[in-house]
């Protein structure tokens, strides 16, 4: 079991979930995997994979693994954090004490998450010509070529993002507001977040 420093400071001085995360910091390297700051959060891989991370929210502590889609979750605790994510699950703690019940349930989780990596197998994300394309933002690109060639030269996933983040709006005048604020973005050739 080997702490990497660099990632310490992440659990000295965390606010919510601290015992949590520790309990789940020495299971998961009791396991054999290496220790990285990714993110900005304790990601633990294996030959350079990634293949979990601990990461804290307001109701919950979680391990994510970042193939988790693959897992056979025997247990059936695994969590999908939204619709829209492929292939990261999670399992969700408010306790150290669940944390402990489990525990070598959370190993056998982690373990086949590296024989998982070990595989070399993906998961089969959906293409983004499945991803639902709003009215509001088709009729842009049909109104504006540099617009449509643009948005095509963006790679997959901010295509994804931009196509998630304009149909979530539930309104028309909202998606429409929301592609007129993305539009100088997507022309620049960055992403949502970028």
């Amino acid at each position: 079991m080997k702490t990497n420093p660099k990632v310490d400071w992440y659990f000295n001085t965390a606010e919510r979930w601290p015992e949590e995360s520790k309990k789940l910091r020495a299971l998961i390297l009791d396991c054999g995997l290496d220790e990285e700051l990714k993110w900005g959060k304790p990601c633990y891989s294996f030959e350079g994979g990634n293949v979990v991370l601990i990461h804290g929210f307001k109701q919950y502590c979680a391990i994510l693994f970042m193939k988790g889609a693959l897992l056979k979750d025997l247990k059936k605790i695994l969590v999908q954090q939204t619709e829209n994510v492929q292939s990261a699950r999670q399992i969700r703690f408010t306790n150290v004490k669940e944390i402990a019940e489990l525990e070598q349930v959370i190993k056998a989780y982690v373990k086949e998450a590296i024989e998982v990596e070990k595989s070399g197998v993906e998961v089969t994300l959906k293409k983004t010509s499945e991803f639902k394309m709003p009215e509001e933002f088709q009729n842009k690109l049909k109104q504006m070529p540099a617009l449509k060639k643009a948005f095509e030269a963006l790679t997959p996933g901010r295509q994804r993002g931009y196509l998630l983040h304009f149909s979530a709006a539930k309104q028309s005048a909202t998606r429409e507001a929301r592609v007129e604020k993305c539009m100088p973005q997507i022309l620049k050739g960055k992403g949502l977040d970028d």
